[in-house]
């Protein structure tokens, strides 16, 4: 039995495919299982005790070739991942994207039956055109953990329990634990990771808050570590500028399994609504999470040791990416974040 997942992007939609790729492997303990992943959420799934291969696309490195003139070395490329793609002929493909982007790929992978969600499922851009086993759609209100194992069940393929099994290494512990002795972490201080940014404008708590959240955090005796990519550097900045208290920013400085190994190491994520957050919350770490124009119940962090601090606004969730007032974030208070903080770290 030859099985291909295809859950290209991004991080946290990667991290939520994780309990369908166990439930895969534990009705099919001999199969062999490939994935399809995009190269920046690659981390998440590459080394899983579940997984036989990973077929990683470079959709983006690709576009920035063919943008900055190199376009024979892209188009190059581009067919020697197809031809690995096509080198095995699948007994079955499951589309978890739903998306154009990845429905090509399935289009050109050599497979007896490529399924997935029919029409109806939210944002799927007729994907499902490349699919000849089609599934009927479900509300888009389910958690994304849950749409994922209810298409397998719609396939026919049990699913006794619900694990991520995010695969962590002693290596990636090794690399955070030199990038905070190189830091001044002190291994007997207990930490509190902040993760402020966010790629959506209407994802972005304010700066200033979030910096008294931090030097309260300090003041309970916790070190307060910032994670984000490169891209999120200037906005920390900002908001260490802000404190009273020093505090420590690692914007890319780690990769998605040091970032991992840091969380596992953390008492608490304090955070919007990104990747990182998903990448908590799989692990087992309490997170406590700000959200604004998204929907908590469809994904926010999965499990019941979070706390999700938000305004029910009639506007919200608007799922937009701009706003002109941003209220959905800009009315959640200091104190209520701070609450459940207080609550999750079990201090007075």
């Amino acid at each position: 039995m030859n099985i291909l997942v295809v859950k290209t992007s991004a991080i946290g939609d990667v991290t939520h495919t994780l309990p369908a790729l166990n439930a895969l492997r534990d009705y099919y303990p001999h199969a062999h299982i490939s994935w399809l992943v995009e190269e920046a959420a690659k981390d998440v799934v590459q080394g899983h005790h579940a997984l036989d291969l990973l077929l990683i696309s470079r959709r983006k490195h690709w576009i920035k070739e063919i943008q900055s003139g190199d376009r024979f070395k892209a188009i190059q490329e581009i067919i020697q991942f197809i031809q690995k793609l096509r080198m095995k002929k699948y007994d079955l493909i499951i589309d978890f994207q739903n998306l154009l982007k990845s429905s090509m790929f399935i289009a050109l992978a050599r497979a007896q039956k490529k399924a997935g969600y029919g029409v109806g499922m939210a944002h799927s851009e007729y994907s499902y055109i490349v699919l000849n086993h089609r599934v009927p759609a479900v509300s888009m209100d389910y958690h994304a953990v849950y749409r994922e194992l209810m298409l397998l069940e719609k396939l026919g393929i049990p699913v006794q329990r619900i694990a991520f099994d995010l695969p962590v290494f002693d290596a990636d512990r090794t690399v955070i634990t030199d990038i905070l002795y190189q830091e001044g972490v002190l291994n007997q201080t207990p930490i509190v990771a902040i993760n402020p940014m966010a790629k959506w404008d209407t994802k972005l708590w304010d700066n200033s808050k979030f910096s008294i959240v931090a030097d309260q955090c300090v003041s309970w005796g916790f070190q307060v570590i910032f994670t984000g990519s490169p891209d999120d550097n200037s906005g920390v900045k900002d908001i260490q500028s802000q404190m009273k208290h020093p505090s420590i920013n690692l914007c890319g400085k780690t990769t998605l399994k040091s970032l991992a190994a840091l969380y596992q190491r953390s008492k608490l994520l304090i955070t919007t609504d990104t990747g990182p957050m998903h990448i908590a919350a799989a692990l087992g770490q309490p997170v406590v999470a700000i959200f604004g124009s998204t929907a908590p119940w469809r994904t926010g962090p999965f499990g019941n040791s979070h706390e999700v601090v938000r305004i029910d606004l009639p506007c919200s969730p608007c799922l937009k990416k701009n706003c002109s007032t941003h209220d959905c974030m800009k009315k959640i208070s200091v104190d209520r974040v701070l609450a459940s903080v207080q609550k999750k770290l079990d201090v007075h």
